[in-house]
């Protein structure tokens, strides 16, 4: 029956989609204010049409927050389901194969900014809701949170969910916003890293200058720059900045063992990536290195004269965006502060240095334990016929964390991407068949856990 309904309504399923795709929703630029608000509009709009009792736009000091809820009856388990409907910037634009913002089709794969992150992998839980309403199949209690700002740190979700806890009430919470193993071998993440994101700046001189008449006598801020960025690595890829290990948590060798477990071929990985090598701290594996281990890396550097042709100017500054991903026990403050105190002490005197702290977010580790996980393990077993793999995945999604400590619940991170998907690249995608048998798990999921 559910599986009908989803074949039945697939084109309908995905127009809907397609349509939330068209809408730039970048949170990180302001231009985009507008198409943001719109589209936490359609948003609420379809959780409403979906079935949910009550709908709002919530207003922060940024962009609104979608709030809905399906109440059956308060004595049943409630899910808390997040998402946010915010996106990365589409830049580069000249290296996507079509327009950021026009869905198209390749290959059975969906693609478009957000496809994946996180738009396809939100929507996938309102048209779950929509079949369990339509179906009669829903038997516990639902709420929809969907924030506008995750791209950009979500710095008005600790204030939205500590003003409303009533609100948010729940047994457990639920989020598609990470990878599978593959569609063969289905997985669900039970860890994620934490982050600490800054922007530093280099300068010397008061104004550009004639590197002629000036070079080999002032400092130029890029050359500066560079170098002190590479100094932040050792030679076996550890991080040089004083007490970055102190708080890291070291698994077990049963548990680094339990980890390389996971289905994973290193030659696999680097042809799809056009890499000859890999790289990383030494003494751990690549499924180590990004699920387990800290890292720094700088994300975008810039300076002097970047145009077509040439232009002979000793720049007065450079910048570079710098991200670490931390691991549990690592607080993002005390690390950025770590960073702060290093980056100024290894500048040379010829050039002054600032470092501007961004957004940032604690790691976390979910359970295998509870409820909720295995009632996610049950529905992929249903529907997949497989038993999921739980991951630990490198990304960072902040409000795990949050979520924990201020409403005292453990978060279930059902997601149905993959690695190639290109998030956060140009030709991001998300294919078809797992926006679709998303769905089905998710509904799957309820029925486990409604029990």
């Amino acid at each position: 029956m559910v599986h009908a309904y989803i074949e039945s309504n697939k084109q309908r399923f995905l127009d809907e989609l397609f349509e939330l795709l068209r809408l730039p929703s970048v949170s990180a630029d302001s231009r985009h204010k507008a198409d943001v608000r719109k589209t936490a509009e359609r948003v609420m709009h379809r959780i409403k049409e979906a079935g949910a009792d009550h709908v709002e736009l919530v207003e922060t000091k940024g962009h609104p927050i979608v709030f809905g809820q399906k109440v059956i009856d308060p004595a049943k388990p409630t899910v808390l389901v997040y998402g946010h409907y915010d996106v990365q910037p589409p830049d580069p634009l000249e290296l996507w194969k079509s327009p950021a913002f026009e869905p198209t089709v390749r290959d059975g794969k969906i693609y478009a900014r957000g496809a994946c992150d996180d738009k396809g992998q939100f929507y996938m839980h309102i048209k779950a809701f929509e079949i369990l309403m339509k179906h009669n199949l829903l038997n516990c209690n639902v709420k929809f949170m969907i924030e506008g700002e995750e791209e950009v740190g979500s710095d008005n979700l600790p204030t939205f969910v500590k003003q409303y806890r009533e609100k948010l009430k729940a047994d457990t919470i639920l989020i598609s916003d990470t990878a599978l193993i593959s569609l063969d071998q289905p997985s669900i993440t039970v860890g994620l890293r934490g982050l600490s994101y800054v922007e530093v700046e280099v300068t010397s001189a008061n104004r550009d200058l004639h590197s002629g008449v000036y070079g080999g006598a002032v400092a130029n801020p890029i050359n500066v720059l560079a170098r002190m960025i590479a100094s932040l690595h050792d030679e076996n890829g550890r991080v040089t900045i004083p007490g970055f290990y102190d708080n890291v948590m070291e698994l077990s060798a049963a548990e680094r063992e339990a980890l390389n477990k996971a289905p994973f071929d290193l030659n696999e990985y680097k042809e799809e990536l056009g890499i000859a090598e890999v790289t990383g701290e030494k003494g751990y594996t690549t499924l180590e290195r990004t699920g387990i281990r800290p890292t720094l890396d700088c994300n975008g550097i810039w300076g002097g004269y970047t145009g077509e042709g040439a232009k002979t100017v000793l720049p007065s500054k450079a910048s570079a965006k710098i991200s670490m991903r931390l691991v549990p026990n690592q607080t993002p403050d005390e690390i950025t502060e770590m960073f702060r105190k290093h980056f100024i002490s290894i500048a040379p005197k010829t050039v002054t240095v600032k470092v501007t702290p961004h957004h940032g977010g604690f790691a976390a580790v979910t359970p295998t334990t509870s409820k909720a996980y295995k009632a996610a393990e049950k529905a992929f077993e249903e529907v997949w016929g497989k038993t999921p793999i739980p991951t630990r995945d490198g990304g960072s999604i902040p409000i795990v964390a949050l979520f924990k400590n201020e409403l005292g619940l453990d978060t279930v991170l059902m997601g149905f991407g993959l690695d190639s998907d290109a998030l956060h690249s140009p030709n991001e995608s998300y294919g078809i068949k797992n926006f679709l048998i998303g769905i089905e798990t998710i509904v799957a999921f309820y029925k486990h856990f409604g029990r």
